[in-house]
């Protein structure tokens, strides 16, 4: 038994838990900055209980702290860390109810024809693999909710639609390993979204925020891109699954 939040009357340990059990959990990779960052902020001021995870333990303890969230340190490239969150999630939480794979790096500027598979793996571990990685190790968490949401975060460069017209400012940029990567994820997207019934899966495309992975060049601000990202997190239960979107409706693949 505790002290209730006015300081008078213990609170039973079950009442406790009841209350607890009625926020939606939810957990953001990659979130002690930018877009991450914003997205945790927006989810926790719905009241929800939110997981900020973050490969760096000191900016994210921080960035928890400042906006009321818990910190799960989380690395997408390593199965031992990625393991460690989950089980951290577990004994707090005991279930989660939305995952963003939000985390991913951004590629170098290189002519398609420089790009060696070296380069491209790099992105691909944490663009393909980490997402799948993650998703696969909170499933048995997210099985555990009434209504599970997961969230990939994509890019408008992942689109083959927009690549193949000229008339689209993603047709311009030759991003070999960064669009394939994310081209890679809506497919990803794709195929749990089909392996999961009663889940919503879905790609969001932030558009272009300024972060530091384009040293804050981007048109958007972290603001307006996270509005797709909360979208699809806070889907009802007859919202879609298995499709991309940006903050103002559907992407074509």
């Amino acid at each position: 038994m505790t002290t209730d939040t006015n300081g008078d009357e213990p609170m039973p340990a079950e009442e406790q838990l009841t209350a607890a059990d009625t926020k939606t959990v939810a957990l953001v990779t990659g979130a002690n900055k930018g877009l991450g960052r914003e997205t945790v902020r927006r989810l926790s001021e719905r009241g929800w209980r939110v997981f900020l995870a973050a490969r760096d333990r000191e900016r994210g303890t921080r960035a928890a702290d400042a906006l009321g969230a818990e910190f799960v340190q989380l690395d997408v490239t390593s199965d031992d860390s990625v393991a460690a969150a989950a089980e951290t999630v577990a004994r707090r939480a005991g279930r989660l109810d939305v995952l963003v794979n939000n985390a991913g790096v951004g590629g170098q500027r290189l002519d398609p024809a420089d790009m060696g598979a070296d380069r491209l793996r790099v992105l691909y571990e944490a663009n393909v693999f980490g997402p799948v990685r993650v998703t696969h190790a909170f499933l048995p968490l997210l099985r555990k909710s009434g209504h599970p949401r997961i969230v990939m975060v994509s890019s408008a460069l992942a689109s083959l639609t927009y690549a193949g017209d000229p008339a689209r400012p993603e047709s311009g940029r030759l991003s070999l390993d960064y669009a394939s990567s994310k081209t890679a994820l809506n497919m990803i997207v794709s195929q749990y979204a089909r392996a999961l019934p009663g889940f919503k899966v879905n790609a969001a495309d932030p558009g272009n925020p300024a972060t530091d992975m384009n040293q804050h060049t981007g048109m958007h601000t972290v603001a307006e891109a996270a509005e797709s990202v909360i979208r699809l997190a806070t889907l009802d239960r007859e919202g879609p699954t298995g499709g991309f979107f940006d903050r103002n409706g559907p992407v074509p693949w």
